[in-house]
């Protein structure tokens, strides 16, 4: 067994190590917020265990996930709420 799995964030594949939690993962790969708040302000983890909401993204298709609380998973799609554009 491997010690990296590799996901997709936006569109981009990311390796991390195996047993990381999805906003570490994002945290890694330079992710600039995980969703944007109601002024488009781009909002991350505040408390780290599941509590604050604002580490939400959508995983495999499923909005609203908190990052901090889930594991990741080799194939996993991740997209955040946003815009990598420049």
């Amino acid at each position: 067994m491997s010690d990296t799995v590799t996901l997709t964030i936006d569109g981009r594949p990311h390796a991390t190590g195996r047993g990381t939690s999805v906003a570490v993962a994002l945290l890694d790969a330079g992710v600039p917020g995980f969703r944007a708040s109601v002024n488009g302000e781009p909002r991350g983890p505040v408390c780290g265990m599941g509590i604050c909401f604002e580490c939400r993204v959508t995983i495999n298709g499923q909005p609203h996930q908190r990052a901090c609380l889930i594991t990741c998973e080799d194939g996993m799609t991740v997209r955040t709420g946003v815009s990598t554009d420049a």
